[in-house]
């Protein structure tokens, strides 16, 4: 492969969807440039699974780790508020879950918007999903599109008439899907975590892992990382 001629910031949890994202930006041609944000998330262990991603994929040299402890601080979510306890099974349809954090994406596409302008990216690769996700009003297609046209106004490359894009490969697909493209591409899935509890395997019991588990079923595949109970 030639040398890519793009770049590409990736929000990168390491999670399973945003490291399929990296394997999809790679996989179009982007130079990949990792950014990984530590929120004070109940998960903490994710960040040494998006560090282990980076790894994988050669860009731990580029790859930001950048703290945003002030959203512990503010807490209001099961992630990042220890007197909120993390569902177990499957949350109510219709319903807003706990784990939601108040302006996440927000306040991850903004930064990922200053850091992809000094760089010179052309794009943001984020690994949301409106499908498995649905009850979290910052993965719609709408906020989306509404944070592509401030992103527009917002900064130089955008008033110049280039603007930054917001690229969401999976927002349509199925979890099978999302797993099916992973295999394809040869993303890692094993150095990979969902789990909302951040032990050192996953619980295999909330909402997390059990769409992590239902889909690697649907698609026929075996999650290759450790559960307590699957």
């Amino acid at each position: 492969m030639g040398k890519a001629s793009k770049k590409a910031v990736i929000i990168l949890s390491g999670g399973l969807d945003s490291t399929t994202c990296m394997g999809i930006a790679l996989d179009q041609g982007y130079e990949l440039y990792p950014l990984t944000f530590d929120y004070g998330q109940r998960h903490i262990m994710e960040i040494e699974n998006a560090r282990a991603v980076a790894a994988f994929y050669g860009t731990e040299q580029r790859h930001k780790v950048v703290p945003l402890s002030f959203l512990r601080e503010i807490g209001g979510s099961a992630l990042t508020d220890d007197t909120i306890d993390v569902p177990e099974g499957e949350e109510a349809e219709g319903e807003i879950p706990v784990t939601y954090v108040p302006g996440r994406n927000l306040l991850f596409l903004s930064i990922a918007t200053s850091y992809a302008e000094v760089i010179g990216a052309e794009a943001i690769y984020i690994g949301v999903n409106a499908l498995d996700y649905s009850g979290y009003p910052d993965c719609r297609p709408d906020f989306i599109r509404k944070v592509e046209d401030v992103i527009a106004v917002a900064t130089k490359v955008g008033v110049e008439g280039k603007p930054i894009t917001i690229q969401t490969p999976l927002i349509e697909w199925t979890k099978a899907d999302i797993i099916k493209e992973g295999m394809r591409l040869g993303v890692p899935y094993k150095l990979t975590t969902s789990c909302y509890n951040g032990h050192d395997e996953a619980c295999g019991v909330c909402d997390s892992c059990r769409l992590r588990l239902k889909g690697f079923a649907a698609a026929g595949e075996t999650d290759p990382i450790r559960y307590a109970k699957r």
